[in-house]
C-alpha cells in the first residue's frame, strides 16, 4: 500500500510517499480500506516539531479515517465485512497511521457510518465534531452572547451551528477575510468581525470566548470579555498569556478554562456521540464545511494550504 511518512521535522517537503506492507488485522481488529483521512492543524504543528508533544520518527501521521472494512481478525464478527466505518484513532490510543491506503483498527473503537453520509464529511465530524460538542457541554451557551475565533475553520464552523441549536443569544464570529466572515454569517453567526483590524476586540462584549487560535489572539480574546466572563482556551500548545494578563482577568472576575479533548473521551461515549453527529449531518440539520480534498500523494500541498490559511473547513486526503 501507499502511505505518507516523514523521517525528520520541517516544512511540508519532509513528507515522503512510500510503499508499506498492508497490515494484517490482529485478534479483535478489522482492516479498513481508507476512503478519507482527516488532516488536523496539530498535525501541521507536529510535522514541524512545534506541537506540545514531540512524536517519535519515522511517523505516518493521521488520527481519523473513514472507509470500508475489507478483512477481519480473529474473534471479530464477519458481519463487519463491507461495513462503512469511522475510525477515530485518537480516541482509542492511536496517535498516528491515518495517512495511508489501509489501516488495521480495533473493531470496538469504530462507529458505523450511515449510507447517506459522505466519507469526507465523516472525518470532519471526528476531532472537530467531538471538540465542538464537548466545548458546548462544558460551557452551556443558552441565552448568552459568545465569540468564536477561527469561525470558518473545522471546529469554529461546527461550533457556530451547534451553539445555535443550543439557544445561544448572540454569536460573534472572528475571521480574517471577507469570504470567511461571509461564510460564518451563512452558518448562523449574528455578527462577523475582522480580527486583523486593530481594536476589534474592544468593540466586543461577550460572556464566553471560545479561543481556538491561541498565541497573540488570546490577549484580544480577553479584551472581548465582559467582567465575569469566561475565556475557554482550546488551542493547546499555543498558550501565551502571562501573569500580568491573568491577574487582570482575576481583577475583572473573569475566568480561564482550559480545554483538552482526549481526557473527556471513552470508547462508548465516542461511538454514541459520533452516531448522533452522523445522523444530524445525514438529515441536513447542520452543514459540514469541506475545506478541500487532496490525493494522498499531495499531503504536502494540503499541509501547505492549511499553513497559508487558504482553507475554510475540514481538509481531507483521499487515498
Amino acid at each position: 500500500m501507499k502511505a505518507v511518512q516523514f523521517f525528520r521535522f520541517g516544512s511540508p517537503e519532509v513528507f515522503e510517499f512510500v510503499d508499506m506492507p498492508v497490515p494484517e488485522p490482529a485478534a479483535g481488529e478489522v482492516l479498513i480500506r481508507v476512503k478519507a483521512a482527516g488532516i488536523n492543524f496539530f498535525e501541521v504543528l507536529m510535522r514541524a516539531d512545534r506541537y506540545a508533544v514531540t512524536p517519535s520518527l519515522p511517523m505516518v501521521p493521521g488520527v481519523e479515517v473513514a472507509g470500508v472494512v475489507e478483512a477481519v481478525g480473529a474473534d471479530v464478527d464477519t458481519r463487519w465485512l463491507g461495513a462503512r466505518v469511522a475510525g477515530p484513532l485518537f480516541a482509542i490510543g492511536r496517535g498516528a497511521g491515518g495517512y495511508a491506503e489501509y489501516i488495521a483498527v480495533e473493531a470496538d473503537g469504530l462507529a458505523l457510518v450511515p449510507d447517506g453520509l459522505a466519507f469526507e464529511d465523516v472525518v470532519a465530524l471526528m476531532v472537530q465534531g467531538l471538540t465542538a460538542l464537548h466545548l458546548l457541554r462544558q460551557n452551556p451557551v443558552a441565552g448568552k452572547p459568545v465569540l468564536v475565533t477561527a469561525a470558518a475553520g473545522g471546529v469554529g464552523s461546527l461550533l457556530i451551528q451547534l451553539a445555535r441549536r443550543e439557544g445561544v443569544e448572540t454569536i460573534i464570529a472572528a475571521a480574517g477575510s471577507d469570504s470567511k466572515r461571509s461564510l460564518a454569517l451563512s452558518l448562523g453567526a449574528d455578527i462577523a468581525v475582522d480580527y486583523t483590524q486593530p481594536g476589534w476586540a474592544e468593540q466586543t462584549d461577550v460572556d464566553i470566548v471560545f479561543d481556538l487560535v491561541g498565541g497573540d489572539m488570546s490577549k484580544a480574546c480577553v479584551a472581548a470579555l465582559r467582567p465575569g466572563g469566561r475565556l475557554v482556551f482550546a488551542a493547546m500548545g499555543r498558550f501565551s498569556l502571562g501573569g500580568v494578563d491573568i491577574e487582570a482577568m482575576l481583577a475583572a472576575n473573569q475566568s480561564l478554562q482550559g480545554f483538552s479533548l482526549l481526557p473527556l473521551l471513552d470508547r462508548e461515549t465516542v461511538r454514541s456521540d459520533l452516531t448522533s453527529l452522523f445522523r444530524l449531518a445525514e438529515r441536513g440539520e447542520f452543514k459540514v464545511l469541506r475545506g478541500g480534498a487532496f490525493p494522498l500523494a499531495a499531503a504536502a500541498d494540503a499541509h501547505r494550504a492549511i499553513e497559508n490559511r487558504d482553507t475554510a473547513g475540514k481538509v481531507v486526503l483521499l487515498p
